[in-house]
Protein backbone atom coordinates (compact mmCIF):
# COMPACT_ATOMS: atom_id res chain seq x y z
CA UNK A 1 0.00 0.00 0.00
CA UNK A 2 2.82 2.32 0.83
CA UNK A 3 3.99 2.03 -2.93
CA UNK A 4 0.80 3.22 -4.06
CA UNK A 5 1.57 6.75 -2.75
CA UNK A 6 4.50 7.10 -4.69
CA UNK A 7 3.28 5.52 -7.84
CA UNK A 8 0.41 8.33 -7.51
CA UNK A 9 3.17 10.79 -7.24
CA UNK A 10 4.94 9.48 -9.95
CA UNK A 11 1.89 9.79 -12.45
CA UNK A 12 1.14 13.22 -11.13
CA UNK A 13 4.77 14.55 -12.01
CA UNK A 14 4.25 13.02 -15.14
CA UNK A 15 0.88 15.16 -15.82
CA UNK A 16 2.74 17.92 -14.74
CA UNK A 17 5.59 17.43 -17.26
CA UNK A 18 3.05 16.73 -20.08
CA UNK A 19 1.18 20.19 -18.98
CA UNK A 20 4.43 21.77 -19.30
CA UNK A 21 5.02 20.50 -22.78
CA UNK A 22 2.01 21.83 -23.55
CA UNK A 23 2.11 25.60 -22.04
CA UNK A 24 5.39 25.70 -24.11
CA UNK A 25 4.37 24.96 -26.75
CA UNK A 26 1.92 27.88 -26.71
CA UNK A 27 5.05 29.81 -26.76
CA UNK A 28 6.44 30.79 -30.41
CA UNK A 29 9.56 30.48 -31.14
CA UNK A 30 10.38 32.58 -34.61
CA UNK A 31 8.72 29.98 -36.65
CA UNK A 32 5.35 28.33 -37.22
CA UNK A 33 4.36 25.89 -35.09
CA UNK A 34 0.85 24.60 -34.96
CA UNK A 35 0.64 24.31 -31.25
CA UNK A 36 0.52 27.95 -31.04
CA UNK A 37 -2.87 27.72 -32.25
CA UNK A 38 -4.02 25.01 -29.89
CA UNK A 39 -5.22 27.12 -27.45
CA UNK A 40 -7.32 29.44 -29.49
CA UNK A 41 -10.79 29.38 -28.39
CA UNK A 42 -13.57 30.59 -31.42
CA UNK A 43 -17.28 31.50 -30.82
CA UNK A 44 -19.13 29.09 -33.11
CA UNK A 45 -22.57 29.39 -33.30
CA UNK A 46 -22.73 30.69 -29.74
CA UNK A 47 -20.38 27.91 -28.05
CA UNK A 48 -16.35 28.12 -27.68
CA UNK A 49 -14.67 25.97 -30.05
CA UNK A 50 -10.96 25.00 -30.18
CA UNK A 51 -10.03 26.51 -33.42
CA UNK A 52 -7.85 22.82 -34.01
CA UNK A 53 -11.35 21.54 -34.27
CA UNK A 54 -12.61 24.06 -36.79
CA UNK A 55 -9.49 24.44 -38.84
CA UNK A 56 -7.07 22.40 -40.60
CA UNK A 57 -3.59 24.06 -39.52
CA UNK A 58 -0.93 23.62 -41.87
CA UNK A 59 2.76 25.11 -42.55
CA UNK A 60 3.29 25.90 -46.28
CA UNK A 61 6.73 28.02 -45.20
CA UNK A 62 8.82 28.02 -42.08
CA UNK A 63 7.29 31.23 -41.03
CA UNK A 64 3.92 30.40 -41.90
CA UNK A 65 0.74 29.27 -40.48
CA UNK A 66 -2.14 28.56 -42.61
CA UNK A 67 -5.63 28.20 -41.13
CA UNK A 68 -8.25 26.14 -43.61
CA UNK A 69 -11.71 26.01 -42.22
CA UNK A 70 -13.67 22.94 -42.71
CA UNK A 71 -16.80 25.35 -42.37
CA UNK A 72 -16.15 28.46 -44.75
CA UNK A 73 -18.48 30.21 -43.08
CA UNK A 74 -16.59 30.49 -40.02
CA UNK A 75 -13.84 32.18 -41.72
CA UNK A 76 -14.83 35.76 -40.11
CA UNK A 77 -15.50 33.63 -36.55
CA UNK A 78 -11.66 32.79 -36.83
CA UNK A 79 -10.30 35.39 -38.29
CA UNK A 80 -12.03 37.61 -34.92
CA UNK A 81 -10.26 34.85 -32.24
CA UNK A 82 -7.37 35.31 -33.74
CA UNK A 83 -7.33 39.52 -33.30
CA UNK A 84 -8.02 38.98 -29.78
CA UNK A 85 -6.20 36.69 -29.05
CA UNK A 86 -2.52 37.07 -27.06
CA UNK A 87 -0.75 35.61 -29.98
CA UNK A 88 0.14 39.08 -31.33
CA UNK A 89 0.16 38.06 -34.78
CA UNK A 90 -2.46 40.06 -37.27
CA UNK A 91 -4.18 37.22 -39.53
CA UNK A 92 -5.07 37.71 -43.15
CA UNK A 93 -8.18 36.56 -44.75
CA UNK A 94 -7.77 35.81 -48.53
CA UNK A 95 -11.52 34.46 -48.39
CA UNK A 96 -10.57 31.21 -48.24
CA UNK A 97 -7.65 30.87 -45.76
CA UNK A 98 -6.19 32.78 -42.89
CA UNK A 99 -2.43 33.34 -42.76
CA UNK A 100 -0.36 33.98 -39.96
CA UNK A 101 3.04 35.05 -40.74
CA UNK A 102 5.32 34.29 -37.30
CA UNK A 103 7.74 37.59 -36.97
CA UNK A 104 11.39 37.20 -36.51
CA UNK A 105 11.81 37.64 -33.13
CA UNK A 106 14.36 40.44 -31.46
CA UNK A 107 16.85 39.93 -29.21
CA UNK A 108 14.53 41.55 -26.69
CA UNK A 109 11.60 39.76 -27.45
CA UNK A 110 13.31 36.56 -27.18
CA UNK A 111 15.25 37.30 -23.75
CA UNK A 112 11.35 37.90 -22.40
CA UNK A 113 9.96 34.55 -24.23
CA UNK A 114 12.72 32.86 -22.05
CA UNK A 115 12.16 34.82 -18.84
CA UNK A 116 8.07 32.89 -20.12
CA UNK A 117 9.84 29.80 -20.34
CA UNK A 118 11.53 29.93 -16.91
CA UNK A 119 8.37 31.17 -15.26
CA UNK A 120 6.10 28.20 -16.47
CA UNK A 121 9.26 25.54 -15.65
CA UNK A 122 9.38 26.83 -11.83
CA UNK A 123 5.25 26.82 -11.34
CA UNK A 124 5.83 23.03 -12.30
CA UNK A 125 8.24 22.77 -10.13
CA UNK A 126 6.33 23.92 -7.35
CA UNK A 127 3.49 21.37 -8.37
CA UNK A 128 6.25 18.11 -8.42
CA UNK A 129 7.10 19.61 -5.01
CA UNK A 130 3.81 19.61 -3.38
CA UNK A 131 2.93 16.44 -4.96
CA UNK A 132 6.21 15.34 -3.27
CA UNK A 133 5.00 16.78 -0.05
CA UNK A 134 1.62 14.83 0.03
CA UNK A 135 3.64 11.62 -0.94
CA UNK A 136 5.48 12.25 2.34
CA UNK A 137 2.31 13.21 4.12
CA UNK A 138 0.31 9.82 2.70
CA UNK A 139 3.57 7.70 4.17
CA UNK A 140 3.66 9.49 7.25
CA UNK A 141 -0.42 8.73 7.67
CA UNK A 142 0.30 4.88 6.47
CA UNK A 143 3.17 4.49 9.07
CA UNK A 144 1.02 6.08 11.90
CA UNK A 145 -1.71 3.69 11.26
CA UNK A 146 0.48 0.64 11.51
CA UNK A 147 0.60 0.14 7.64
CA UNK A 148 4.53 0.62 7.73
CA UNK A 149 7.08 0.33 9.76
CA UNK A 150 9.48 3.39 10.63
CA UNK A 151 12.24 1.70 8.57
CA UNK A 152 9.64 1.57 4.99
CA UNK A 153 8.49 5.09 6.42
CA UNK A 154 12.20 6.61 5.48
CA UNK A 155 12.72 4.42 2.71
CA UNK A 156 9.65 5.62 0.79
CA UNK A 157 10.01 9.33 1.43
CA UNK A 158 13.86 8.91 -0.16
CA UNK A 159 12.56 7.08 -3.03
CA UNK A 160 9.89 9.73 -3.24
CA UNK A 161 12.70 12.59 -2.94
CA UNK A 162 14.81 10.35 -5.97
CA UNK A 163 11.34 10.64 -7.96
CA UNK A 164 10.85 14.25 -7.29
CA UNK A 165 14.39 14.94 -8.18
CA UNK A 166 14.17 12.87 -11.75
CA UNK A 167 10.77 14.93 -12.22
CA UNK A 168 12.58 18.26 -11.55
CA UNK A 169 15.89 16.90 -13.99
CA UNK A 170 13.22 16.34 -16.78
CA UNK A 171 11.50 19.87 -16.19
CA UNK A 172 15.10 21.77 -16.46
CA UNK A 173 15.47 19.70 -19.59
CA UNK A 174 12.14 20.73 -21.41
CA UNK A 175 12.79 24.06 -20.68
CA UNK A 176 16.45 24.09 -21.64
CA UNK A 177 14.92 22.98 -24.66
CA UNK A 178 12.27 25.34 -25.71
CA UNK A 179 15.31 28.04 -24.34
CA UNK A 180 17.26 26.64 -27.39
CA UNK A 181 14.74 26.46 -29.40
CA UNK A 182 13.47 30.43 -29.00
CA UNK A 183 17.24 31.72 -29.47
CA UNK A 184 17.87 29.91 -32.04
CA UNK A 185 14.69 30.54 -33.81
Amino acid sequence: MANVAIEHAQDTMKKTEAALERNLATIRAGRANAGLLSHISVEYYGAPTPLPQMAAITIPEPRVLQVNPYDKSSLKDIENALLVSDLGINPMNDGTVIRLVVPQLTTESRRDLTKQVGKHAEEAKIAVRNIRRDAIDDIKKQQKAGDINEDDQHRLEKEAQKVTDAATKRIDEIAAAKEKDIMEG
